[in-house]
C-alpha cells in the first residue's frame, strides 16, 4: 500500500492511515489497525529468526569443516552474506514502492522474500563447505532483507505518528526476541543442524504465509506508480545529507552502533573459547542463554520506552540512552573475561536495546526524506545495520589477528557505540 492511495476520494477500512495526520481518538489504536498492532510481533520476527540460524549454526558447523581457520571463514560468511543484505533492502524497496497487485505492494515482496530466504536456510543446512555456507548466507539474506524491507515500509505507509512509538515497541519486540530467543532455540538442534535448518525454514514461512493472509492492503492497481528513472536504482543506495541532515544523522547513529554490535555479535561462541577459556561444549550452552538471561530485563525496557515516548512526544533521548547503555556494556567483560563478565555484558547491553529498538523505528519514520518512497528511504536506513556486517566481521577478524586476542573487540564496541548515541543528539527536526 503506498501514499497514493491518499489521495482517493473515499478510504476503505483497510486502506493507508494519513501519514501523521489521522485523528488517532486520543491516540488510541484504530480499529482497523488493531489486527496489524497484533500480528506485527511475530512478522517482525520473521527476519531476525533467520539471522539468529545463520549466526548460530554455521560457527558450530565451520568448527568442524575449517577448526584452525574458522574464525576468517565466519567472517567471510557474514560479511559476503551482509553484502548482499546492503544490495536487497533498499533494491526490493524501490520495486515494492513501485508494485501494483490485487494484494497491495507489500505483501507480494513479504511472501517472495520468506520463499527465497528459506531456500538458503535449506541450502545451508546442506552445507558441507565454506563455498556453500557462504552462497546459503547470500540467499538468506537477499530473501530475508526483502521480506523485512517491505515489512519496515507498513509503519510509515498505515501507522499513524501519535501511535507509532507504540506499534515500534512491538515492532521492537518481536525484532529482538527473535534475537535473543533463536539463538536458544537453535542450540536445541546443536547436534542435528540440518533438522534445524530445515525447522527454521518451515516456521518463518509459516509466520509469513500467515501475516500476509490476515493483514489486507486491498487491490492498488489502479493507484499511479511514482515516477521511475533508471537513476533511481543508484538513489537507492543514497540519501543526500545536505539536504536531509537529519535523515543522515539517524543513518551515522544506526551505522555506528551496530558496527560496534557487529564485530562480537558472530563471535560469541569464539569469545567463549578464546577469551574466557570455556571448552566448545561449556560455550554452545552458555552463549544462547545469555540473550534468555537479559530477557527481563528486555521486556522492561520496551515496554516502558515506546509508550513513554509517545506520551512525552520525544524519541531522542530514550534512543540516545540505549546507545549509551548499549556501549557502556562492552567495558563489563572487557574488565571481567570470565563467564559472568559475559552474561553481564549481555544484560546490560539487552536493556540499552530494548530503549533503543523501541524507540528508533518511530524516529526514523519521522525524517524520512521522501513523502511516496517510503520502502526505498527505509531501505537507505536499514543500510545502516546491514553494512556494518558486510565491514565488521573483516574488521574484528583483523583486531583479533593483530592483537591477537578478542578483548580489543569490547574496547572498540565500546567507542564506536558510543559515537552512535552522540550521533543522535544533533538531530532537529524531532525532539
Amino acid at each position: 500500500m503506498t501514499v497514493d492511495e491518499q489521495q482517493a476520494p473515499e478510504r476503505k477500512p483497510d486502506q493507508v492511515v494519513d501519514r501523521g495526520t489521522a485523528d488517532t481518538s486520543g491516540s488510541r489504536v484504530p480499529r482497523e489497525l488493531r489486527r496489524l498492532f497484533a500480528m506485527a510481533p511475530a512478522a517482525a520476527s520473521a527476519a531476525p529468526l533467520a539471522y539468529a540460524a545463520m549466526q548460530y549454526f554455521p560457527a558450530l558447523q565451520l568448527e568442524r569443516i575449517d577448526s584452525e581457520g574458522k574464525v576468517l571463514a565466519l567472517a567471510l560468511v557474514n560479511s559476503l552474506g551482509a553484502l548482499a543484505a546492503m544490495v536487497a533492502q533498499p533494491l526490493a524497496g524501490v520495486l515494492s514502492d513501485r508494485t501494483r497487485t490485487r494484494y497491495g505492494s507489500r505483501r507480494p515482496w513479504m511472501l517472495i522474500g520468506a520463499l527465497i530466504g528459506a531456500v538458503g536456510l535449506i541450502i545451508a543446512g546442506l552445507s558441507t563447505t565454506v563455498a556453500s555456507l557462504v552462497m546459503a548466507s547470500i540467499v538468506v539474506q537477499t530473501g530475508f532483507n526483502a521480506c523485512q524491507a517491505s515489512f519496515n515500509a507498513i509503519l510509515p505507509d498505515r501507522v499513524p505518528r501519535p501511535i507509532r512509538g507504540r506499534y515500534s515497541t512491538l515492532v521492537g519486540f518481536g525484532q529482538l526476541l527473535a534475537g535473543i530467543g533463536g539463538p536458544a532455540v537453535a542450540a536445541i538442534f546443536a547436534h542435528v543442524i540440518p533438522a534445524g535448518y530445515f525447522t527454521f525454514a518451515g516456521v518463518l514461512v509459516l509466520i509469513i504465509v500467515t501475516f500476509v493472509a490476515f493483514i489486507t492492503d486491498g487491490d492498488n492497481r489502479e493507484t499511479p506508480r511514482p515516477p521511475f528513472h533508471p537513476s533511481a536504482i543508484v538513489k537507492t543506495f543514497w540519501g543526500n545529507p545536505i539536504r536531509h541532515p537529519d535523515f543522515a544523522w539517524v543513518w551515522l547513529g544506526r551505522f555506528l552502533i551496530f558496527s560496534g554490535y557487529a564485530m562480537v555479535n558472530g563471535f560469541g561462541l569464539y569469545i567463549a573459547q578464546s577469551y574466557v577459556g570455556m571448552s566448545l561444549e561449556q560455550a554452545a550452552r552458555l552463549v544462547p542463554l545469555i540473550g534468555v538471561i537479559g530477557l527481563p530485563g528486555f521486556l522492561v525496557a520496551t515496554a516502558i520506552a515506546g509508550p513513554l515516548s509517545d506520551r512525552i512526544g520525544r524519541r531522542k533521548p530514550i534512543v540516545f540512552a540505549g546507545g549509551v547503555i548499549i556501549a557502556a556494556s562492552a567495558a563489563v567483560p572487557l574488565i571481567w573475561p570470565t563467564p559472568a563478565g559475559l552474561i553481564g555484558n549481555g544484560v546490560i547491553a539487552t536493556i540499552g536495546v530494548g530503549l533503543f529498538v523501541a524507540v528508533d523505528q518511530a524516529l526514523v519514520s519521522e525524517v524520512l526524506p521522501s513523502g511516496t518512497d517510503f520502502a526505498k528511504d527505509l531501505g537507505i536506513i536499514n543500510l545502516a545495520v546491514s553494512l556494518p556486517h558486510t565491514v565488521g566481521p573483516f574488521l574484528a577478524g583483523l583486531l583479533v589477528h593483530t592483537f591477537n586476542g578478542y578483548g580489543v573487540l569490547y574496547a572498540a564496541v565500546l567507542i564506536t557505540a558510543g559515537a552512535g548515541a552522540f550521533a543522535v543528539l544533533p538531530i532537529k527536526g524531532v525532539e
